[in-house]
């Protein structure tokens, strides 16, 4: 049975940072990409952060660059998201995903992963 848990959000003042943990059982996440989305209520599912199997490569959306840093202790069977410099804009339910595909890493697409853990929010008050 595979299994993708999100941790770590929770209620936190405009500028202040969360840690998000993506763990797994079931599958190692050392051979699979991984990306962290994010969605509001009535909004549609954004990109936040992606790195590679390798964990070589980091890929983040506009809205995370420079804020945001995605990595993964392959040890563990985890991969973070350290989020600073919060706005109330980053208010979202974040989801975690993992992609088996071989070739191009289509990174910024939902339907590029097989696996998604069940979201852990992030509020952020102003």
């Amino acid at each position: 049975q595979v299994q993708v848990v999100e941790s770590g959000g929770g209620l936190v003042q405009a500028g202040g940072s969360l840690r998000l943990s993506c763990a797994a059982s079931g599958i190692t996440l050392s051979g699979y990409g991984i990306g962290w989305f994010r969605q509001a209520p009535g909004k549609e599912r954004e990109f936040v952060a992606a790195i590679s199997w390798s964990g070589a490569s980091t890929y983040y959306g506009d809205p995370a660059k420079g804020r945001f840093t995605i990595s993964r202790d392959n040890a563990k069977n985890t991969v973070y998201l350290q989020m600073n410099s919060l706005k109330p804009e980053d208010t979202a339910i974040y989801y975690c995903a993992a992609d088996s595909l071989s070739g191009t890493f289509y990174y910024t697409i939902p339907d590029e992963y097989d696996y998604w853990g069940q979201g852990t929010q992030v509020t952020v008050s102003s």
